[in-house]
């Protein structure tokens, strides 16, 4: 049996864009992807009711218009989904106790994790950010700091949706791969 002429590699076949595989995806597959980006029922099922989307941008515009309609139980549903900060290899053991005790305060003072979007931060500054941000948020009351919070995990989510899809359309600019949050290694932009 003789085989006809095989294509070169330019010409293989199609492979779908993350962003056609996601608008695509069965209803139920694509909300799961979006929790890990944010832990919201309502905010991934807004988002996957009104796929699909032209491009990443509109996607994440979508994403951020959802985030900033999170109700007050949306965000409270959020900020439990939040981890605990990913500290860089090598740290030292005083800036453990000391992010430990931070993070310990703040969740004592408003009941839910610290969230902070680090995608701008150079990873060697990345503890001290942390630790400046928990001291500095510690001076607001409850509300202030919710409307803080809720603007965190807007970008934080933002930030892991444009990592998991991308390659689907323009990007946004470039960010590094650190984010934190305060309850498990998770929340640095996955």
């Amino acid at each position: 049996m003789t085989r006809g002429p095989t294509l070169p590699a330019h010409h293989l076949p199609y492979l779908p864009k993350p962003l056609d595989a996601f608008n695509a995806a069965p209803a139920e597959e694509a909300r799961t992807l979006l929790l890990h980006c944010l832990r919201s029922l309502r905010w991934s099922c807004r988002l996957v009711d009104h796929r699909p989307y032209p491009d990443l941008d509109a996607l994440l515009a979508a994403a951020d218009e959802a985030a900033y309609d999170l109700s007050p139980g949306d965000l409270t549903e959020a900020l439990a989904g939040e981890s605990l900060t990913d500290l860089p290899e090598g740290i030292y053991s005083a800036a453990h106790m000391a992010l430990s005790a931070a993070h310990a305060a703040y969740e004592a003072r408003f009941g839910h994790a610290f969230v902070i979007y680090l995608g701008d931060v150079h990873p060697d500054e990345v503890i001290d950010c942390i630790l400046e941000g928990i001291r500095s948020r510690l001076t607001n009351d409850p509300e202030e700091e919710r409307v803080t919070a809720a603007e965190e995990v807007r970008r934080l989510a933002r930030q892991r949706l444009g990592h998991l899809l991308r390659g689907a359309g323009p990007r946004p600019p470039a960010v590094s791969p650190h984010s934190a949050s305060s309850r498990n290694a998770s929340a640095h932009g996955t």
